[in-house]
């Protein structure tokens, strides 16, 4: 029960830092990643913001055997860039580009009813299920002709 509260009270407070901070206002963000003429530089201090938070947590949690709600860190293991992670990464940073949401700031935007959102949510959905789909399809060891 303890990490399940942990687990809710981390996400309210990033989702209530992401509204406070404009990243779930889509002009907001596209804005900002429009470098140009108008482009609106005030996300920047969410970005560094966010890098020193994360900086800090990692330093604080070097010498932890496990966290304080969980038996073990769930960290990424893979250090490989490869094609699949930097195609990924691209349509990611299009992706949020044009529509101005990625999923952390969609979701908070769902919950706030938001039409947008909601339709972004719907279409990230229907990709990744897509995008499963064809990962099990492709890393499904190939049958013996028999």
């Amino acid at each position: 029960m303890t990490r399940l509260f942990a687990a809710f009270a981390g996400g309210l407070l990033f989702g209530m830092g992401l509204v406070v901070s404009g990243m779930t206002e889509p002009a907001r963000v596209i804005a900002f990643l429009n470098i140009g003429p108008d482009w609106n530089a005030a996300l920047i201090v969410v970005m560094v913001s966010a890098l020193l938070v994360t900086l800090v947590g990692y330093r604080l949690l070097a010498g932890r055997v496990a966290p304080l709600f969980d038996e073990v860190f769930h960290t990424p293991t893979n250090q490989t860039l490869d094609v699949r992670l930097m195609t990924g990464a691209a349509l990611f940073g299009v992706g949020w580009g044009v529509a101005g949401y990625c999923p952390g700031p969609a979701i908070v935007g769902g919950f706030l009813l938001d039409e947008r959102a909601l339709v972004f949510l719907v279409g990230y959905l229907i990709g990744a299920l897509a995008f499963e789909g064809y990962d099990r399809k492709v890393s499904q060891p190939a049958l013996a002709d028999g």
